[in-house]
């Protein structure tokens, strides 16, 4: 239910079209296309009526964003409220709300900004409600999916994608949610590459799992055959729709940070670099609304073992490469999908405010059992992403002295396998993985007795 008394309730307003980043061809947002027809370039989502925004004043905008985060229409308390810059196009009625949006911004503790060099803040995406930031993209995702089922009256739509686990988590989720005589969920899944908890994700909410050999390459080549050939909703961040709610993350930032962002850097693990063009394109959207002054530093994180965005910064050569065994096992891309977009949107607005640097499979080790040691609940996205603010530091990649936000993509628990083969020395060689004992942590077995235990912990008698 929906408050029309609230002073600050999003209007219908906008046009929105699929534009090539290649020829800007435009087409129909109703399409449901995923690359330019003419020249197969990848596509982004336009809004024609943009302009009209910037004649509101970015005090404005502020006070807006700010009162609708103390509004009681929940349509408007998660990533929808930010509507204007997300999908202007459709109403309330038609949004999927499950939770998603307004993760918190933490301060690392001392020790482990110690560690780490600086202090720092995590937001941890984990809290979204499948435990990964990819909720935020399948709340635009699913929510013009119902819009467009309403206006079109559409039937037997199959939304499918390619996953390394939290992609296939928040689309089978989101899909659940819809009639189940309108939508059905199937995912693509790389056999024996996701962990337990992921896997049992998708096949809770009741979609159709499909393993296969390979990697989440192989996956994603398999549905974007698909979805060129045959009428499907394609769920990867190669959608454009899905690319607009995860823009929400920088929106937040901004807004947690009072909408100051001079001095700030964000660190954020590429992946298939659907993530990291969605946080940049969010704050070039603030940036030209002027509801903030300076746009971010970005420090995008990759793994040695899959880390061909870092390679092309250092050599200015994007090749994509064979990847190897990775504990970030959502940043085991070697093509990343949306690199184009990232290129682009480097070349247009971040020439000099936009670095890459590649971690071992240690340091991510190091950096998420180091981070959760000391108050947080990071993955080892997350951990990646310590780590390579560590290692910049370090290496006087990134300057000293600003404020930097680290993104933990997802809950910890969906990676406590990895944990625990850490503790049991149990990685297979292909990881190159060195353990470290201070980092391990096992459960002590001791009888029931008071003493017993009492003596173990050292504790003395009162009196």
């Amino acid at each position: 239910m929906t408050d029309k008394s609230d002073p600050f309730m999003p209007e219908v307003r906008g046009n929105l079209k699929y534009s090539c980043i290649g020829c800007k061809e435009r087409y129909d947002i109703f399409d449901f296309i995923y690359t330019c027809p003419s020249c197969r370039s990848l596509l982004r989502i336009e809004n024609t009526a943009f302009d009209e925004l910037k004649k509101i004043p970015a005090g404005t905008w502020r006070d807006i964003f700010d009162g609708r985060r103390n509004s009681n229409v929940l349509e408007i308390q998660g990533v929808f409220r930010f509507h204007e810059l997300i999908l202007p196009i459709i109403p309330l009625s038609d949004i999927i709300y499950l939770g998603e949006g307004n993760t918190p911004i933490v301060r690392a503790n001392p020790e482990l900004s110690a560690w780490l060099g600086t202090p720092f803040f995590v937001k941890n995406d984990g809290f979204n409600p499948s435990a990964s930031f990819k909720d935020r993209g399948m709340a635009s995702a699913i929510s013009f999916l119902n819009h467009a089922i309403r206006v079109k009256d559409l039937k037997g739509v199959l939304g499918i994608c390619a996953s390394t686990g939290d992609t296939s988590a928040a689309a089978a989720l989101y899909l659940s949610y819809l009639p189940r005589d309108r939508v059905k969920a199937v995912v693509l899944l790389p056999q024996g590459k996701v962990t337990p908890q992921q896997l049992s994700q998708p096949l809770g909410s009741g979609a159709t799992v499909i393993e296969m050999p390979g990697v989440f390459d192989d996956c994603m080549r398999v549905v974007e055959q698909l979805a060129q050939d045959y009428h499907v909703f394609l769920l990867n961040s190669k959608n454009p729709v899905r690319i607009l709610g995860q823009k929400s993350y920088a929106y937040e930032i901004a807004q947690q940070l009072g909408w100051d962002t001079e001095g700030l850097t964000v660190v954020v693990p590429i992946g298939n670099a659907g993530n990291i063009t969605a946080v940049m394109d969010g704050f070039v959207d603030l940036f030209e609304l002027g509801i903030i002054a300076e746009l971010p530093v970005i420090l995008g994180v990759q793994s040695e073992h899959a880390d061909p965005v870092s390679r092309w910064r250092a050599t200015g050569t994007f090749s994509p490469m064979k990847v190897t065994p990775s504990v970030a096992q959502a940043a085991m891309i070697g093509d990343p999908v949306s690199f184009p977009k990232v290129r682009q949107l480097v070349q247009n607005h971040f020439s000099d405010r936009f670095f890459v640097i590649s971690v071992s499979e240690t340091e991510i080790m190091e950096g998420m059992l180091t981070a959760n040691r000391h108050g947080h609940v990071v993955c080892t996205q997350g951990g990646e992403s310590a780590a390579g603010l560590k290692k910049a530091l370090k290496n006087g990649l990134i300057p000293r002295g600003r404020n930097y936000v680290v993104d933990s993509t997802s809950h910890h628990l969906k990676f406590s396998s990895f944990q625990e083969r850490y503790f049991d020395d149990s990685f297979a060689p292909e990881y190159g993985i060195t353990t470290r004992e201070e980092l391990k942590n096992r459960p002590v077995k001791l009888s029931g007795d008071p003493q017993e235990i009492a003596d173990f912990l050292g504790l003395r008698r009162k009196g």
